[in-house]
């Protein structure tokens, strides 16, 4: 099992819109993937490690998917039209990671 994190650094003045990321980006990445999607989150930051520190993320989501060819088979005949939403909710570059589960 493979999950796809991307991550929205909280950067000072950046635009992030959670009601829309929650309520159509991602359902919409669940419905073009289907199955190969087997589940998804998505985090809303709320505070960095110390107390009253900004979170280092403003938001995320993890994608969890059999393997990275899978994902790929999946995410990739639909990636203009989903890269093509983020200008919807977000003026913030995502940082992106793709890890093995190791625990689930």
């Amino acid at each position: 099992m493979i999950k796809v994190s991307v991550m929205y650094p909280n950067t000072p003045g950046a635009r992030f819109d959670h009601a829309y990321y929650r309520d159509s980006h991602m359902p919409m990445i669940k419905a073009r993937m289907g199955d190969a999607c087997k589940s998804y989150t998505i985090d809303k930051g709320l505070n960095g490690g110390a107390p009253n520190a900004p979170a280092s993320y403003v938001g995320m989501c993890h994608i969890f998917a059999e393997s990275i060819e899978s994902f790929q088979a999946a995410f990739g005949p639909h990636a203009k039209e989903i890269m093509g939403d983020v200008k919807n909710y977000t003026d913030i570059k995502p940082i992106m990671q793709i890890s093995e589960v190791v625990v689930g």
